[in-house]
């Protein structure tokens, strides 16, 4: 016999602090034009450790631009593409992967298409990304979240993911991928993919503001109310 405990109360800490959120920052909605192909959003994830969005959406457009299909861009040597990333913070790293990732992809494919994820549930979707070289939770997340694939599935950076250790919702030392199966499963049912990706941008935003990674603004955190730091805080 299964015993039923009821909802979890995380459930509930998330959607006050989806309310309060809004409420500090307004909304945050990512327009449907721009919702890119997911191969941009592969792509853009790939590139971009560590190297601000605007920076790697420009890199992401000038690599299809000059080359004009991602096959090319696949094909070019490693050096040519090093060259052209110089806005990473990476660009020697992000080059080898980029081009490991996608010649990866047309091995499997054919060529660098990923419309056969719209046919897989999202978990399934998201493990066949992350065999990809370059490819963890985060970018999987994004491809099946902020692209046109529109799937319930949330993006979590270190923002997000420190956040989510300091309230006391996921474990202390959780990575990535934990955080994301810990968050999961208490996302409240009602929350479509893009109220998913509306609470990691607010989450982006409250990390950059109040719940900085040193100096945290505890007194002034919209979060607090439900948070196990700031109860501890002076």
């Amino acid at each position: 016999m299964q015993l039923n405990f009821g909802p979890d109360p995380r459930t509930g800490i998330l959607r006050r602090l989806q309310a309060a959120l809004i409420e500090r920052f307004g909304r945050i909605i990512r327009p449907s034009d721009k919702r890119r192909d997911p191969v941009w959003v592969l792509v853009h994830g790939v590139i971009g450790a560590q190297t601000k969005t605007a920076a790697s959406n420009a890199s992401t457009d000038g690599l299809i631009a000059e080359y004009g299909s991602w096959e090319a861009v696949a094909a070019a040597p490693v050096g040519d593409l090093e060259a052209r990333l110089q806005r990473q913070t990476f660009p020697t790293v992000a080059a080898q992967r980029l081009k490991q990732c996608l010649n990866t992809i047309i091995e499997q494919r054919g060529s660098v298409d990923l419309r056969h994820l719209s046919n897989l549930e999202t978990a399934e979707a998201m493990a066949w990304l992350e065999t990809l070289p370059g490819v963890a939770r985060k970018n999987s997340a994004g491809v099946m979240n902020a692209s046109s694939f529109n799937r319930r599935a949330m993006v979590i950076d270190g923002h997000h993911r420190r956040i989510m250790q300091r309230m006391g919702i996921v474990p202390a030392k959780a990575d990535t991928a934990k955080t994301y199966d810990a968050l999961m499963p208490i996302v409240p049912e009602e929350w479509s993919a893009a109220d998913i990706d509306e609470h990691h941008l607010l989450l982006k935003k409250l990390g950059q503001t109040c719940c900085r990674p040193r100096a945290a603004l505890c007194e002034d955190c919209p979060a607090a109310p439900d948070c196990e730091t700031a109860r501890k805080s002076p």
